[in-house]
């Protein structure tokens, strides 16, 4: 049985099209030098256009594309691991962004459909 690890501490990064996965992981070497124990990151799933925050998810299944793709959080995740550092990342499932409908569709279904939505329950 593994130990679960207990932050000692985090750095906070908020990814956007304006700090993409390569960037984070551009600053792991740094943030280990400075006795960072974990990376606390915003969330990752595909967030409405221009999100500065990704708090707007519109598909909770994908990464972002304006921070990067999977393989890009995987090699991030490694990288971390390596370092012996782990990966806090924020996930708030209730969260959906709905500025631009057209860019979720399940929310249009359930708007149109309510509860006969298969997204409603």
């Amino acid at each position: 049985m593994s130990q679960i690890a207990i932050p000692c501490s985090t750095y906070r990064i908020q990814f956007h099209k304006g700090f993409t996965l390569d960037q984070g992981n551009d600053i792991v070497d740094y943030l280990n030098q400075l006795g960072i124990t974990d990376l606390y990151s915003s969330p990752l799933q595909k967030a409405s256009p221009g999100s500065t925050h990704g708090y707007d998810v519109v598909d909770h299944s994908i990464v972002n594309p304006e921070v990067g793709t999977f393989e890009k959080f995987q090699h991030l995740s490694k990288n971390l691991g390596k370092h012996n550092m782990g990966l806090l990342l924020d996930i708030v499932p209730n969260h959906m962004g709905i500025q631009n409908i057209q860019e979720n569709p399940k929310w249009t279904d359930v708007l149109e459909n309510g509860w006969l939505s298969v997204f409603s329950h």
